[in-house]
């Protein structure tokens, strides 16, 4: 399955598969936006791998580096809140 990325009301709504085939465009899409804050929501999210969670990590990451709000809205694809929860305990 691929990935699509819709926008509405400054939230990116994901729906598909966030893996290696789908990395480069979900990095090219996102490397036009530019708004203070990015909100994605889940919740048609059905599978992320490996590769999937290192890139939404790594995004992540820049957006903070760069005094960027990140957030990640909805219920789909538990393993993304697994990723987080684990890499964000100190």
């Amino acid at each position: 399955m691929s990935l699509q990325i819709l926008e509405k009301n400054e939230i990116f709504y994901l729906n598909g598969e966030i893996n290696i085939n789908t990395v480069n465009f979900f990095d090219s899409f996102f490397e036009t936006v530019n708004h203070k804050k990015i909100t994605l929501n889940i919740d048609k999210v059905i599978h992320i791998d490996k590769k999937g969670l290192e890139v939404l990590f790594k995004f992540m990451q820049n957006i903070n580096k760069n005094n960027k709000i990140f957030v990640i809205l909805g219920y789909g694809c538990k393993e993304i809140y697994d990723h987080f929860r684990q890499t964000n305990v100190a």
